[in-house]
């Protein structure tokens, strides 16, 4: 560990005449280290899926419906000051605007803008990365204020969907002829940070928007984004005090980070990010059975996961699978329901025997066909902390008698042979929801289920089960949270039941900040948002609760 954290700290050191220097004349305006690029394309489009435009169009400049707070489970007003479900079928979904809400050019914003938005999405699927339009049949505004949806059928997790989608300008996109391609220089939006004051391949800043509709808000002047090829250069820039916020994983935090300026110096990693998973294809041999899978999963050390390969910022795994994001809906787990996730290998050795995969003189487990008991678990080149996991796993998966090994592929071949189901094992998060249904759906719904070769975003590991299937019907019909809440627990049993996969760790949800500027960040004593920016739009919470440091604090 030690020799580790050495050769970090060198790295940085020799990286020290790479990082770009923060403008030192005015700490008005926040750096923000989030993306690493080697340099920066002037793209401010929100609707794009593909990852070309700045990550921050959402939320600095682009504002949702509705924020979803992962740190209190709440879903707050933000351009919609409430939602409410019609009908007795509850098809039809009604969000009342806030009043007032000026574009950062001063027009009005209206629901007019937020039917245009919708239907921009229909007409260009390809922006419509939330799949609204797979349950909806129609929006329309009744007034200036009130927009109603209408779906396809009774599904009310679509309101977390809506809810998410940032609204842009009837008045200026209606005159683009293919949005899909508008890089969209120079925003309008209702954010807080609209105006584009610099602009260079190295670096940006967001300037305050004049008209934010939230009044006194944001108390600082912008934003700055300067641009980092690597890890290492960005959290020199971070040590260095040249970046006040950070999404950074850092080994060692506290001694490469913290030590050097214990008094404005912090971080905060809660653990409400996806659940990585030991994902097993269940349309392979010999992991369609849950013995088997539950087998392998005994012979996994989770805490020493947590402690070497994620240097004890994360911890073992709710049986569940649920991290705590969903803190509120996880059950209590029997001894027995948990037991699957512990690290038992005798007990997972007794089993492999039983479903008669047999050790033999090399060490190795047979069946009676003479077959090797093998898995290759790919994972992606350069997450270290992936890799470390996936190289533990391994040795202990030969441990117990299986021909385990780790592929480390590139990130578009490892995440392409991953959605068409071209693996034995693999490593990855979870679907990331509002609620236990958005998180299950991606892991046992068998609607969810493609046939192999066939690119899926989730249910990689093509697992069905038809009890978690109409469960699922079951809970799109319904409102009610106490019944909504019987379903979460029916669905974690059925999940503890069958282990449709292998739950590691927890992801952090990475967030560091200097303070010697700038007050205000979430923190555990103030836990009001998810401190890391790489949550979006949930950062506009922690954008406009900063303020500029006070002299002599």
């Amino acid at each position: 560990m030690r020799a580790r954290i050495s050769v970090v700290c060198s790295l940085l050191g020799l990286l020290l005449a790479c990082v770009p220097k923060a403008r030192q004349e005015s700490r008005q305006v926040l750096s923000i280290s989030v993306e690493k690029q080697t340099s920066f394309i002037r793209n401010f489009n929100p609707l794009l899926t593909s990852g070309s435009a700045r990550e921050f169009s959402v939320g600095a400049i682009y504002e949702p419906l509705l924020i979803y707070n992962r740190m209190t489970g709440e879903l707050l007003p933000w351009l919609a000051t409430s939602y409410k479900w019609e009908g007795e079928d509850f098809r039809k979904l009604r969000l009342t605007l806030r009043p007032g809400v000026q574009w950062s050019d001063g027009r009005d914003m209206t629901a007019a803008d937020v039917v245009f938005t919708f239907q921009l999405l229909k007409k260009f699927p390809a922006l419509d990365a939330g799949g609204v339009w797979s349950f909806l049949s129609q929006v329309e505004s009744q007034g200036t204020h009130d927009v109603v949806f209408t779906m396809q059928r009774t599904y009310t997790p679509g309101l977390a969907v809506l809810a998410n989608q940032v609204i842009v300008p009837e008045h200026i996109w209606s005159a683009v002829k293919d949005p899909v391609q508008f890089a969209n220089p120079e925003p309008v939006g209702t954010g807080p940070f609209t105006r584009v004051t610099l602009f260079e391949d190295q670096v940006f800043e967001l300037g305050r928007n004049p008209n934010y509709w939230q009044p006194g808000k944001p108390s600082i002047e912008g934003l700055r984004f300067p641009a980092f090829a690597s890890n290492d250069q960005a959290n020199l820039a971070l040590i260095q005090g040249d970046v006040d916020l950070a999404a950074n994983f850092i080994p060692a935090v506290d001694r490469i980070f913290v030590k050097k300026d214990p008094a404005h110096h912090h971080y905060w990693f809660p653990l409400v990010g996806p659940m990585i998973f030991l994902y097993l294809n269940t349309q392979k041999e010999p992991f369609q059975s849950p013995i088997m899978r539950k087998a392998l999963s005994m012979a996994i050390d989770r805490q020493r996961i947590a402690d070497v390969a994620l240097y004890r910022y994360t911890e073992p795994p709710h049986a569940s699978g649920l991290t705590d994001a969903y803190r509120r809906w996880r059950k209590q787990p029997s001894a027995e329901q948990s037991h699957w996730t512990g690290f038992h290998p005798e007990e997972a050795m007794s089993l492999l025997e039983r479903e008669g995969w047999s050790r033999q003189r090399d060490g190795k487990r047979r069946n009676a066909e003479g077959k090797v008991l093998s898995l290759e678990i790919t994972v992606v080149n350069g997450w270290s902390d992936w890799v470390r996991a996936a190289q533990i796993i391994a040795s202990q998966l030969e441990a117990v008698g299986v021909d385990a090994k780790v592929k480390a592929k590139d990130f578009g071949s490892w995440f392409e042979g991953l959605q068409k189901g071209q693996f034995e094992g693999s490593i990855s998060w979870s679907g990331e929801s509002s609620d236990p249904y958005g998180f299950y759906r991606w892991i046992m719904d068998e609607t969810t289920v493609k046939p192999l070769d066939e690119l899926t975003p989730g249910n990689w590991h093509r697992f069905a089960d038809a009890r978690a299937t109409a469960l699922m019907r079951e809970w799109e019909r319904t409102v009610d949270v106490k019944r909504q809440e019987e379903i979460s627990a029916s669905l974690q049993d059925i999940f503890m039941q069958e282990a449709p996969a292998i739950p590691l760790f927890p992801a952090p949800a990475w967030g560091t900040f200097n303070s010697t500027y700038f007050e205000g960040f979430p923190h555990a004593g103030n836990p009001y948002a998810t401190l890391s920016p790489n949550y979006r739009p949930e950062i506009l919470l922690v954008l406009n609760a900063i303020k500029p440091r006070q002299k002599g604090l």
